[in-house]
């Protein structure tokens, strides 16, 4: 199979159980100046800081080398998770560039999770798209909150996250 991606839509494999419904949990921006940023939020959609992180698992750190900040912030149940990395990663992308750094999916159950988790590899698998990223879904991780997740790009190198968090609803 050729590494140059395909132009025809090309027939996915026969899909496997079917994953419940999906709910989208957060959109993931990364930012040079985190302050900043979360004043924006605040003063644009009305967002409430709801959480900051300093520290990260190693799972985070190899997908976002030197990140060093994270908020959650929601308005009106969309949540942003604005991020910064250290002081090489802080310049601020082109303005004609994808920004976006990742959009999270919310699963109802741990099982939803794995089903994900096997389906992305079984399409992947199946030889019937080509992707422009060529890495793998990471492992599901578990946080010390029993935070569950995994991410994995779609054929354009986007990335996903899904996530499963136990005591809210998706």
């Amino acid at each position: 199979m050729s590494d140059a991606p395909t132009t025809a839509v090309e027939e996915a494999p026969a899909a496997q159980t079917a994953p419940a419904r999906l709910s989208l949990h957060h959109i993931a921006v990364q930012t040079g100046d985190l302050d900043r940023s979360i004043a924006w939020y605040r003063d644009f959609f009305g967002a409430e800081v709801k959480w900051t992180l300093g520290t990260f698992s190693e799972l985070s750190m190899e997908r976002l080398p030197g990140l060093s900040g994270l908020a959650e912030l929601e308005a009106g149940g969309l949540r942003f998770h604005l991020f910064t990395r250290g002081p090489e990663y802080g310049v601020t992308p082109p303005a004609d560039t994808n920004q976006y750094q990742h959009v999270c999916i919310q699963v109802r159950t741990p099982e939803e999770l794995r089903a994900w988790h096997a389906k992305w590899f079984a399409v992947h698998a199946s030889g019937a798209h080509s992707f422009v990223r060529r890495e793998d879904a990471t492992d599901i991780v578990v946080d010390s909150d029993g935070v569950e997740s995994f991410y994995a790009f779609d054929v354009n190198g986007l990335e996903f996250e899904f996530t499963y968090l136990p005591g809210e609803r998706a």
